[in-house]
């Protein structure tokens, strides 16, 4: 299965490059291998492949993707691929069968202590709308306060271009066109920092890698 998976996730993003043209740019941020919450603007289901696979290959094990299980888990091909080929966190929103929802932050939260990296969407959901970017939820806060500081975990802002073009809503064929994945500089939680404060600097620092608007 680990071959099958491996296999896959080449393929995967081998595709994607080819679709895309996939471009990775660092800016004020190098693909080093110390731990990080890449968070990045959510337009498509596949926004956390192209960040996954504009990383180093080597990086790639060592950084799980948050995604819904809702999305993931519905059927036998999209959990082979979530869950084997991307090692994704799946996050159950909906309760599951017996109804208690877990505390995503916490499930985060341990894969962070477990030593791995991770890919998160601050705004909660696809953003389908004209703005540039949905307000955060403030999970990302949370996850950034239970890091141990001696961790000094990095949140790194990623900005995905063009891929809304590529995938538009309700389309079933992918549109060939550039697409850019741009790495800016890393925060972290200052000491005593509000959450409003950490939430506007987060976003701030994700608009600020954003290509510029004619």
């Amino acid at each position: 299965m680990h071959w099958m998976a491996s296999v896959v996730a080449r393929a995967i993003v081998g595709f994607a490059r080819l679709l895309t043209g996939m471009q990775a740019r660092w800016n004020g941020c190098l693909p080093l291998a110390r731990q990080r919450v890449y968070y990045a603007n959510h337009s498509s289901h596949g926004d956390f492949v192209l960040i996954w696979g504009s990383l180093p290959p080597d990086l790639r094990p060592l950084t799980r993707p948050v995604a819904g299980a809702d999305y993931w888990l519905k059927s036998g091909v999209r959990r082979f691929i979530g869950r084997d080929v991307f090692n994704a966190l799946l996050i159950d929103r909906t309760g599951g069968r017996d109804g208690v929802v877990q505390d995503p932050v916490s499930q985060m939260a341990d894969v962070l202590a477990a030593g791995s990296s991770l890919i998160i969407f601050p705004e909660g959901t696809r953003n389908t709308t004209d703005e540039r970017l949905l307000p955060f939820k403030s999970g990302i806060y949370h996850l950034a306060r239970s890091c141990p500081v001696e961790a000094d975990v990095e949140f790194v802002p990623v900005w995905i271009d063009n891929l809304n073009r590529v995938m538009p809503k309700g389309e079933i064929v992918p549109v060939p066109l550039l697409c850019t994945v741009t790495f800016g500089p890393p925060l972290r939680l200052e000491a005593e920092e509000s959450k409003e404060s950490f939430l506007a600097r987060a976003r701030d620092g994700l608009l600020s890698v954003a290509p510029q608007l004619d």
